[in-house]
């Protein structure tokens, strides 16, 4: 995994996120926290997680372990987490933007929220985040249909004819 790749697959996440918050604020604040028996209970509480997870690795990438996720319930509706998330993002985007090849390849120790203490190379922690983003963006694509909302399509293959098209090739 080169610094380019790994620069393009966090802009596929974000790109990714982006358009699952702009599906989520079509619902009333009442649907977007709807308990609907998934992983995480609602739309609120899944995106609320995928930006949870991002904020804990981002810490865990610098060195730091938090002992806990961010309060899920503080976002009422999505403009208040599309806010917090969207003060967030650039942190993570720097960093991913100024990383090295030695960067990537260096081993990194962490304490998990429940499994112990683990190590392994940044850039498989890293793959690890857009993965687990990918796994709960297609649940709230789910949640979404189960309420009547339309969701936006979010694959990587999307992601690319679309860069593709702007960028005219």
């Amino acid at each position: 995994m080169t610094p380019e790749e790994m620069r393009t697959l966090y802009d596929y996440n974000a790109w990714a996120n982006h358009r699952q918050l702009q599906a989520a604020s079509k619902l009333p604040a009442e649907q977007f926290a709807k308990p609907l028996g998934s992983s995480f209970g609602s739309v609120r509480d899944t995106l609320a997680h995928i930006y949870g997870a991002e904020w804990l690795w981002l810490e865990r990438f610098q060195g730091r372990s938090p002992s806990s996720l961010p309060d899920t319930t503080q976002f009422q509706n999505v403009a208040t987490l599309q806010e917090r998330w969207t003060e967030f993002e650039p942190r993570l985007l720097n960093f991913v933007r100024g990383l090295t090849q030695a960067d990537l390849d260096r081993v990194m120790e962490y304490k998990t929220l429940k499994f112990g203490v683990y190590k392994n190379p940044l850039w498989q922690s890293m793959q690890h985040l857009v993965n687990h983003g990918t796994y709960h963006r297609g649940q709230v694509t789910t949640l979404l249909r189960q309420l009547g909302a339309e969701p936006i399509l979010t694959d990587l293959m999307h992601f690319y004819r679309e860069r593709s098209v702007a960028a005219g090739s």
